[in-house]
């Protein structure tokens, strides 16, 4: 009986340890701000537009940029090759823009809620960059590769799988940009806001 109770216990412990194939991992992510001039509305978008980070030929009013790394397990089974973990490291940045000095009353309540409304845009990216690493992991760990003893083609094959996961996760960007961006899109709106009332 006692050695029973003292094998259950053991499992019971056992259970509450971290499983390295099922380990959370958690995003870190950090604002970076962008100064801008203007102690208007109009003169706070115009700066926005001189200032803002460059993507491609034009300037965006935010951007959301990441880096990820992996730390991945690979085994040998047989004559096959086997990602048996993948642990994410994932770095977020969401850059916005902010005022150089204070400003006018009417001006800073309609700046604050221009900047709330960009800011919880770019957050949504973010939250699409994380789903796309869950999806990662799900297509990746557990990957099982024949006649690969060297974990060679495995590695192609997986560099195939993100591929597509990266270029569904762009494609999911630029769709919601261009809904909010579009006339009566909700970025659209705060443009209008701040740039007519501030």
């Amino acid at each position: 009986m006692k050695r029973d109770r003292r094998f259950f216990l053991l499992l019971a412990y056992l259970a509450t340890l971290p499983s390295a194939a099922n380990a959370d991992w958690q995003a870190v992510e950090k604002v970076k701000s962008y100064t801008i001039a203007g102690q208007s509305g109009p003169e706070l978008y115009a700066s926005i537009g001189e200032r803002g980070p460059k993507l491609g030929p034009t300037r965006a009013i935010a951007h959301t940029s990441f880096k990820l790394t992996w730390s991945r397990k690979y085994e040998v089974q047989g004559d096959a090759c086997v990602l048996v973990s993948a642990l994410p490291k994932l770095a977020i940045t969401y850059t916005l823009p902010k005022p150089a000095k204070p400003l006018p009353l009417t001006t800073r309540q309609h700046w604050e809620a221009f900047i709330a409304g960009v800011h919880k845009h770019e957050l949504v990216h973010g939250d699409f960059i994380k789903e796309m690493v869950t999806k990662i992991e799900a297509a990746t760990v557990g990957l099982t590769v024949p006649t690969d003893p060297h974990c060679r083609k495995i590695k192609s094959e997986m560099t195939k799988r993100l591929g597509v996961l990266s270029n569904a996760q762009r494609q999911q960007s630029r769709d919601f940009d261009r809904a909010e961006l579009n006339d009566g899109g909700n970025i659209h709106q705060l443009i209008l806001d701040l740039v007519n009332g501030g």
